[in-house]
């Protein structure tokens, strides 16, 4: 079996894009309206900011460190290195791994969408 050619698609890249907005619109606003009719209206507001500070709050955690935890260089075959903290070596070039015709940096969006739509979903 050959490996695959590491070239960026614009097709598939859209495409990863576009996955990644509808995840995004799954939080913000589809969560945050949820939430909020479920509670009482002096509420709702604070129900609403809880979806934009898990929003936040993971997305420049898995930035610093969870990227690199995730995917990043093995280590002992548990977890992944510190090697790509704070999206060190994350560029425009495609990962031959990971995701041979997308930009490796979009495919560390759509990883971070879901890994912030997992803690607004505990509430």
């Amino acid at each position: 079996m050959t490996p695959m050619p590491v070239q960026i698609d614009p097709a598939d890249t859209a495409w990863v894009l576009t996955a990644s907005a509808l995840v995004l619109a799954m939080i913000v606003p589809g969560l945050a309206l949820f939430y909020g009719g479920l509670v009482r209206g002096k509420n709702v507001l604070g129900t609403i900011m809880q979806s934009f500070v898990i929003l936040c709050a993971v997305s420049l955690l898995w930035i610093l460190f969870g990227y690199s935890l995730a995917f990043g260089p093995d280590k002992w075959g548990v977890i992944g290195g510190l090697d790509w903290a704070g999206l060190r070596e994350v560029g425009l070039a495609p990962h031959p791994g990971y995701g041979p015709t997308i930009p490796h940096q979009a495919f560390m969006v759509f990883q971070m969408m879901f890994a912030a739509i997992t803690p607004a979903l505990l509430p």
